[in-house]
């Protein structure tokens, strides 16, 4: 048989992977594994060219021109198709060379199919114990219209792969006979740890494995194929070859577990393959297997896909700081995330600062990438360096001189904000595109004043909080200091004040609540703009997004989700869930007024003036270190919906330019990659073309990992014996509370909400504030004691565990649960 340039058949040894273009992943694969010396089964490959002319006779070009065309109209013109007699004639002689009436399993092998970031498992199909060559050359036919349908559109338009450049090859192998076949992992699909090989077996043939028909027997192997565990599975369904072509399946009615299917020398076998094939293609491998008799055959290899970061354990310190990056980073950055705000925001802010300071490690290089993409949050380990101590008397002038109360008279804040003005001020339509780099440049770094401003007034919030846990620890009154603390006068409350009264508008005009819980698909800001009847709650909400829209709605590191100020289809879900609650009942009691009025009766306080005086001027001074704390955060993300704007206008240029498919794709590219470009319309062709590729290689790569956490939140929150607890977390707001458990995973869900409902959710930040008055208590996957969702929790007196890892996968939304703030436990409440 010829190279399979001459032909449109080609031998599966006589392929390689640089012949993948004219053979599809699967195939490349096998001669690959057919070369390192794997025992695959003798076959063939019906080249892409072969496709190629299948799909001009069917008209499939002129079809692909209408970006309507239904994908069932474009597999029945491709099953309808009159193969060419001399490809017929040669898939046929291909087929006829493997045996008379050779029984053959006929397999899709997409160009865009077992690689990297596409496996495409069971996106086309698979045809087993095909016989006779009609037989062949139909189900040949049958794959090639497989490319086409939804299920295969829709996983490659999730990969950013275009239609137009994927060709399909067919790859014709003969049955292997099985008494036994599964699957085996290179490395653990759920933990990702890379020593160890992961077996799934099931009697018969390997179908039912793969489609998820019976449950297997489970194998855990060492790297050298030691057995290190084995769960027996139940063998519901065993799939056999027909003798008359096809599969039959036989149900097993006891589906009772028996012994192991594989003996320990099977295991050391398959594991031997398994080493040779990860080592071959140098990254670990999702394989398929089959043993018949004493045989052991190798039927696919591709890389596994989805695979989680390796799990390694962390210091305390190190579970410190990852505690922080998954509150900081609910969801994977872009890659232009990764070299703006990332890199040059919050997080280098406070590298920055703990450098000042002589703190190694803090928020420093915090994430791994792979072919451009952040696959893994990597929590460094802090620690103090000789700087250290040689920065103490730095640290005692910055006390004595920077009192956190004044920050806000600095003249470095009001610089910033004229800044911060300066650039909203911007068209940045208008601007060159060296002046819309320019602008971006500007609004990176702005953000040095917040740096300097909070390496000047740390040290005396520090102080003055470490003042006041020594005094009410040392009069035996720890226990008030979270609510001490709590309840300060910041710019998030200035917010909450706005939107409830936002909220009483509402709730006082049944006409207004009517428009704003209208029909799905109303566009609410549109109707406000017509209906004159609403003008002063439309300037109200007007105004709050200009004063309070810079926010993030996810996170200050990112520059990729919308600000506030986009979205206020949120704020308007705010005002409608706090609309929904009765009007409050007169001023409501401040729990830290109250805890402040129970330490100031400590008797040794009550006798002396003098000492009440002292220990009221440090709360106070504490209590305005947390306001500079929270307050700087809601000033540093200032400059992030200019930023935004100019990413967003980079795109639409580059879009315009022809090389980006969407203008949202920018969010793929790095901002070094596109300050590189002197012009959009002057981009050399093949840089222009390289672009193009990384941005749709970034794209299937994050479509790959798109359910693959960043980190394993077992190491970050390692969890407690639960006994009967659904899940458990570090205790950050006393008390207990049951209720309906109602999952918030972001911005788009807070009118989910309802009054009195348990918040669960993966992350919160000052936007979520507004929940906690409606909130019964509070569950957080991530989080410490000191974190946003902590603080509120304790000042609105909410039950509160965070960092539980796990608690938006493990607690169903609507399911009744108890939440034990004060021991850090959820359980699952008897709704009887």
């Amino acid at each position: 048989m010829n190279a399979p340039a001459e032909s449109p058949v080609a031998c599966l040894d006589a392929v390689r992977a640089a012949d993948l273009p004219l053979v599809g992943g699967k195939a490349a694969n096998l001669g690959e594994l057919l070369h390192a010396g794997l025992p695959v089964p003798p076959g063939f490959v019906v080249t892409t060219a072969a496709y190629a002319r299948a799909a001009t006779r069917a008209g499939l070009d002129d079809l692909l021109a209408d970006p309507a065309i239904a994908p069932a109209t474009l597999r029945v013109a491709i099953e309808t198709a009159q193969v060419p007699a001399d490809l017929r004639e040669a898939v046929t002689g291909a087929y006829r060379a493997l045996g008379p009436d050779a029984a053959v399993a006929v397999r899709s092998s997409a160009t865009a199919e077992d690689l990297p970031g596409a496996a495409f498992a069971g996106q086309q199909d698979t045809y087993l114990n095909v016989v006779g060559a009609g037989a062949v050359v139909d189900a040949v036919r049958r794959c090639w219209a497989s490319l086409w349908t939804d299920r295969a559109i829709a996983y490659r338009r999730d990969r950013s792969i275009d239609p137009a450049d994927v060709r399909i090859a067919v790859v014709v192998q003969v049955m292997v006979e099985a008494d036994l076949a599964g699957v085996m992992f290179t490395a653990d699909p759920v933990s990702g740890a890379r020593d160890r090989i992961i077996v799934d077996a099931g009697a018969g043939l390997g179908e039912a494995v793969v489609s998820g028909l019976v449950t297997p027997d489970h194998y855990v192997l060492d790297p050298r194929g030691r057995l290190l565990e084995w769960t027996p599975g139940r063998g519901e369904v065993i799939v056999r070859a027909s003798a008359a072509g096809g599969v039959v399946r036989d149900e097993r009615t006891d589906g009772a577990p028996g012994s192991p299917l594989l003996t320990r020398a099977a295991l050391a076998g398959l594991a031997a393959h398994a080493r040779t094939i990860a080592g071959h293609f140098g990254r670990p491998q999702d394989i398929e297997w089959a043993i018949a008799g004493s045989d052991a055959w190798i039927l696919q290899a591709r890389p596994m896909t989805a695979l989680p970061p390796p799990s390694v354990p962390l210091n305390r310190r190190q579970r410190l700081q990852g505690a922080i990056l998954t509150e900081y980073l609910p969801q994977r950055p872009y890659p232009m995330d990764v070299t703006t705000l990332v890199a040059r925001g919050p997080a280098a802010m406070m590298a920055e600062i703990g450098r000042e300071y002589g703190i190694a490690g803090l928020f420093a290089d915090v994430l791994r990438e792979e072919e451009g993409v952040a696959v893994a949050i990597v929590p460094p380990s802090v620690h103090p360096t000789p700087r250290t101590l040689a920065r103490i008397g730095a640290v005692a002038r910055r006390i004595r001189r920077y009192r956190p109360a004044d920050w806000a008279r600095d003249p470095r804040h009001a610089d910033y904000l004229a800044e911060v003005a300066a650039l909203e001020a911007l068209d940045l339509a208008a601007l060159p595109w060296a002046g819309l780099i320019g602008a971006g440049e500007r609004a990176l770094t702005a953000q040095d004043y917040c740096r300097d401003l909070r390496i000047d007034y740390l040290p005396g919030a520090a102080a003055a909080f470490v003042r006041v846990t020594l005094a009410v620890t040392l009069l035996g009154r720890r226990a008030l200091l979270a609510e001490l603390l709590g309840g300060v006068r910041t710019r998030t409350e200035d917010s909450n004040r706005a939107l409830a009264r936002l909220a009483d508008d509402v709730r006082a005009d049944p006409r207004l609540r009517s428009l704003l819980e209208g029909a799905p698909g109303v566009n609410v800001p549109a109707a406000l703009e017509r209906d004159g009847r609403f003008e002063d709650f439309r300037a109200g909400l007007e105004a709050f997004l200009r004063e309070y829209g810079r926010r993030e709605t996810a996170s200050p590191l990112l520059v990729s989700p919308p600000t506030l100020a986009e979205s206020p289809e949120i704020v308007l879900g705010m005002i409608i869930s706090l609309a929904g609650r009765p009007a409050p009942a007169g001023e409501a009691v401040s729990r830290s007024a109250e805890a402040l009025r129970r330490l100031l009766d400590h008797p040794l306080l009550r006798r002396s003036p003098r000492r009440r005086e002292r220990m009221r001027r440090r709360v106070q001074a504490a209590r305005d270190g947390v306001a500079f704390r929270e307050d700087t955060h809601f000033y540093f993300t200032a400059a992030l919906p200019t930023l935004r704007r100019v990413v967003l206008e980079l795109g639409r240029r580059l879009h315009a330019a022809g090389l980006l498919d969407d203008p949202a794709d920018v969010f793929q590219l790095r901002w070094e990659e596109v300050g590189a470009i002197a012009e959009p319309d002057a981009i050399d062709p093949a840089r222009l073309d390289e672009l193009r590729e990384e941005v749709r290689r970034r794209a299937a790569k994050r479509a790959e990992l798109a359910g693959v956490p960043m980190i394993d939140p077992r190491r970050v929150f390692p969890a407690a014996a639960t006994g009967d607890a659904l899940v458990t977390g570090t205790p950050a707001g006393s008390g207990t509370a049951t209720g309906t458990a109602r999952i918030i995973r972001g911005a788009d869900d807070f009118d989910r909400l309802g009054e009195g409902e348990i918040l669960v959710c993966p992350y919160t930040n000052p936007a979520w504030t507004p929940l906690f008055q409606r909130a019964a208590a509070v569950v957080v996957d991530t989080g410490s004691t000191a974190s946003h969702a902590a603080i509120v929790a304790r000042e609105y007196g909410l039950p509160a565990v965070m960092g539980t890892g796990s608690g938006t996968a493990v607690i169903a939304d609507g399911q009744l649960v108890t939440v034990d703030g004060t021991r850090g436990r959820v359980i699952g409440s008897d709704p009887r």
